[in-house]
């Protein structure tokens, strides 16, 4: 504390920070760096508006692949520290080759890059805890790059390794292994996702060919975006022959249904027996068909309940596909009139309520059939066609009925109910017994 207050000392520390100022950045060495960082920064400064206009142009383009038009708009954003890095990127590779000092340039890079990356994150990754990572992983690298504790960090991590036979894993190699991965599969799924919406645009292609061409194609580049992860940290894919072994014996105890549920779907696919829009009936389940995934059918009802039933029941059960062919559904109601009715009046009024519902077609046209004598009721049956039964069936049914009422008392037409009579055969007469008190 003595010494903080001492002039003396005081003197001697400004002398000593005077002189590494003067050694270290006031040479002409450091001048230069710093003459070269402000005039990448101007040229970005310049060249930034034409660039932005630029990408701006091309995101106008792809205005309908949301996932592409995102990235460019990110990176029209990110116009001037863009063109800066790449300008102080040129400027280290020059200074190395030219053997000139370059630890400010390096700085500057460390920096526009954590800047750059931090940015990227918080704008195209929508998890805010992936996102904190990136943000976090990037400022850590930019700090120990800036100290010159990069090259060491990653010796230690590297000496932390575990060998299994001629497999040697370190922490460093889990680390790259980690992020090429996350980055691999992030650009897997922004293609995959860019494919399939350009294949879901396709005329010539049926719903169920596009699904089944979306799926494989997902696979596929995960698949791909995994194997070159793995390869890329100098990991031997043969070292996982084992591993694969055992995923195999375990697919064929304990994932029997996961395997048999992906199958189904791929048939599905295939087959076309059942495809995104088609109206089905599934035991108790009636909806129509929302999506068909990996491993089972989103079946969406009329009251709005999403059904996830399993690919393999669709195949194994009964299903009903109300527009597999075509979306022509032919409806039955049951009618009971009364018998003191007119019954050819009924059947005339029943097709006029037939006729005045807009939803009813007229080829093939409406019939009324007499089914037979009830206990109660004449039965009439009155049969007619839909062409869209994903807009529900019990509503047209309900509208045709309603209508039959109002035409059936409009016209005296009786709507009999269950009843019974009761006939006496005979009357005897039944001894009455009577006691007086004693």
């Amino acid at each position: 504390m003595d010494k903080l207050i001492d002039l003396t000392f005081l003197e001697s520390e400004l002398r000593d920070l005077l002189a590494w100022v003067v050694d270290h950045v006031l040479t002409i060495g450091a001048l230069a760096q710093a003459a070269i960082i402000l005039a990448a920064a101007i040229v970005a400064r310049i060249a930034a508006p034409s660039f932005r206009r630029g990408i701006e142009g091309v995101a106008a383009k792809w205005h309908w692949e949301k996932g592409l038009e995102r990235v460019t708009e990110t990176a029209a954003t990110l116009s001037l520290p863009i063109i800066w890095l790449i300008l102080q990127w040129i400027s280290v590779i020059v200074a190395n080759s030219a053997g000139w000092p370059n630890q400010f340039i390096r700085v500057t890079v460390s920096l526009l890059t954590a800047w750059v990356v931090i940015r990227i994150a918080s704008q195209l990754v929508r998890d805010p805890t992936w996102s904190k990572i990136v943000a976090v992983s990037a400022w850590t690298l930019a700090e120990h790059n800036i100290l010159g504790l990069l090259e060491n960090t990653i010796l230690l991590l590297d000496s932390i390794a575990l060998t299994l036979g001629d497999l040697r894993v370190s922490a460093l190699t889990v680390i790259k292994a980690l992020a090429s991965l996350a980055i691999l599969l992030w650009a897997a799924t922004l293609l995959s996702g860019a494919m399939e919406r350009r294949i879901s645009k396709l005329p010539n292609l049926t719903p169920s060919v596009q699904v089944l061409f979306n799926k494989l194609l997902k696979i596929v580049l995960i698949t791909v975006a995994i194997v070159v992860a793995l390869s890329t940290v100098g990991i031997d894919l043969t070292a996982f022959a084992v591993f694969s072994g055992a995923v195999g014996v375990g697919i064929g105890f304990g994932l029997q249904k996961v395997v048999s549920n992906l199958i189904s779907g791929v048939i599905l696919l295939m087959d076309k027996s059942v495809k995104p829009g088609d109206v089905i009936s599934v035991g108790d389940t009636y909806g129509w068909v929302n999506s068909l995934g990996a491993r089972y059918a989103s079946v969406v009802t009329r009251d709005g309940m999403e059904y996830l039933i399993p690919n393999e029941d669709i195949i194994t059960q009964q299903v009903v596909n109300w527009s597999y062919s075509n979306n022509a559904v032919r409806l039955k109601i049951p009618v009971g009139i009364s018998y003191k009715s007119d019954v050819r009046k009924a059947i005339a009024l029943c097709k006029e309520a037939s006729a005045e519902v807009p939803r009813v077609s007229t080829e093939p046209k409406t019939v009324c059939l007499l089914k037979g004598f009830g206990d109660s009721s004449v039965d009439l049956e009155l049969r007619f066609w839909i062409e869209d039964p994903q807009n529900g069936i019990s509503n047209v049914k309900s509208e045709i009925l309603l209508l039959i009422w109002d035409k059936f008392h409009q016209n005296d037409i009786e709507i009999p109910f269950p009843q019974r009579d009761l006939h006496i055969r005979s009357s005897e007469e039944l001894p009455v017994l009577s006691r007086v008190a004693e």
